[in-house]
């Protein structure tokens, strides 16, 4: 019996922890794809390709001023990482920031993002590069 009880309490506290993760994270990744839209308009793409799995990534690519093939560097373990922050770095410099914004949205995009999407920073870039 004392089995039951203690099988019943382990299961209420993992979900007294997990429910408040979840909610976190849902929470979290609603907000960077509002701001995904957000910037994607901006840099005038359509915005509600931020919702569309690998496509948001060449929309972000495109307004990054960066080939479309880095999608497919993006594939290769460790040179992601690499591919990952120029492609940042690009999407910063075309908002007119400078690297440490950069190293923001690596480090803390759920911040930066925002602050891209719903800030005064306007799209200068050019999307020559894309094709």
């Amino acid at each position: 019996m004392e089995t039951s009880v203690e099988a019943c309490s382990w299961i209420a506290l993992t979900l007294a922890i997990l429910i408040p993760i979840i909610i976190i994270c849902l929470s979290i990744m609603v907000l960077e794809i509002v701001a995904l839209w957000f910037v994607l308009e901006k840099a005038g793409e359509p915005g509600w390709a931020a919702i569309i799995p690998i496509y948001n990534y060449l929309m972000v690519i495109k307004i990054a001023g960066k080939p479309w093939w880095f999608i497919l560097l993006m594939l290769i373990p460790i040179v992601n990482l690499v591919i990952y922050i120029i492609i940042l770095n690009g999407l910063s410099k075309n908002f007119g920031k400078d690297e440490g914004f950069t190293v923001g949205l690596f480090f803390l995009r759920f911040i930066f993002l925002p602050i891209l999407g719903f800030g005064k920073s306007t799209y200068s870039g050019d999307k020559s590069n894309f094709s």
